[in-house]
């Protein structure tokens, strides 16, 4: 029996992280909506905090065991990464609550464009046709069942702009670290996970007070409360984590297009868990039409020529021509 190929192996690893990351990420959303709603504790930044505790904790238990080998990343790479991050998880809390739930939604999808001119630039990334043409069929889909009511203000669009380049701004450091410092997804999040901890615990409690007027000190907490607030830590160890191993994997625009599989889930067990009364045809359509986009996306991005990183070389005579551009291509592997 001939031994498996690489990418044969490969594809099974990258569809256990995906999996991975939509089961956590779907999960935590879930949690997070009923202590919220449920449980009126609407302490968003201060329960991330705890969520990069639980993570801290995590990463020490790994390279107890050995699974977390001595790395080496540049401080002043650090405070970048962290500074991005945080402005991340501040500016979607403050866009959220300065725009309407319709333009919130909007500053989510541009993500993708946004994260799509960071590898232009940066990475030299060649999209074709197709690819193009997939990503706005998805974004197209998700708009429409999600985007309902829009509203513009002055702040609420400085809030959403400065949460969008800074998410995306975040994602892209994912990717560009693990390359640049040769990182695996466990030593970059040992690195990053307790400098977030510790900023985001020093910073979420006025934050949450600033967005709520409300302290996270004075809250009246109760058995049910620690509960979800323990179970959210947990779960989100797994989203941390399995987002930074999805981003090195993958890239960061496939991890942004393909992670609207999330956004259809929590809509759909949204439905079931909290009531359907939002469940209609235009809804069903989104859905449908955003998870073809998805299929349409891993497909045409996989092929040759459909996410390229082009090096350039000096001219040559035609003969040539073609020989080094199918040499000097590197292909996304199959998602």
């Amino acid at each position: 029996m001939a031994p498996a190929s690489k990418s044969d192996r490969k594809a099974p690893l990258d569809a256990a992280a995906w999996m991975f990351n939509i089961l956590t990420s779907v999960g935590v959303i879930m949690v997070n909506k009923a202590l919220m709603a449920t449980h009126q504790f609407s302490f968003a930044t201060t329960l991330t905090g705890l969520h990069f505790v639980a993570t801290t904790l995590m990463t020490i238990v790994f390279k107890w065991l050995g699974y977390i080998q001595p790395s080496h990343l540049p401080l002043s790479e650090l405070i970048k990464y962290v500074l991005f991050a945080n402005l991340s998880i501040v500016g979607m809390n403050v866009s959220l609550m300065w725009n309407s739930v319709g333009f919130y939604q909007i500053a989510k999808l541009s993500m993708i464009p946004v994260s799509c001119l960071l590898e232009v630039v940066f990475d030299k990334i060649r999209y074709s046709r197709a690819t193009k043409l997939s990503i706005v069929v998805v974004l197209v889909g998700v708009a429409i069942c999600t985007v309902t009511d829009v509203s513009v203000n002055s702040r609420g669009l400085i809030a959403a702009t400065i949460a969008v380049w800074s998410t995306s701004l975040q994602q892209y450091y994912v990717h560009s670290l693990q390359k640049k410092y040769s990182l695996g997804s466990f030593n970059l999040i040992g690195h990053t996970a307790p400098a977030q901890a510790m900023s985001l615990l020093m910073l979420g409690p006025f934050v949450d007070y600033w967005l709520t007027s409300k302290r996270v000190d004075a809250f009246d907490y109760n058995v049910a409360v620690v509960f979800f607030i323990f179970l959210s830590c947990i779960i989100a160890v797994g989203t941390n984590l399995s987002q930074f191993i999805c981003i090195g994997r993958f890239t960061v625009v496939s991890f942004q297009v393909l992670g609207h599989m999330k956004t259809i889930l929590v809509l759909v067990l949204g439905f079931f868990l909290f009531g359907r009364e939002g469940l209609n045809l235009q809804v069903i359509f989104g859905m449908i039409l955003a998870v073809m986009g998805m299929f349409w996306y891993g497909n045409a991005s996989s092929k040759p020529g459909g996410k390229e990183r082009w090096s350039y070389s000096l001219p040559i005579d035609k003969s040539q021509k073609h020989g080094l551009l199918s040499e000097s291509g590197e292909y996304d592997g199959k998602v």
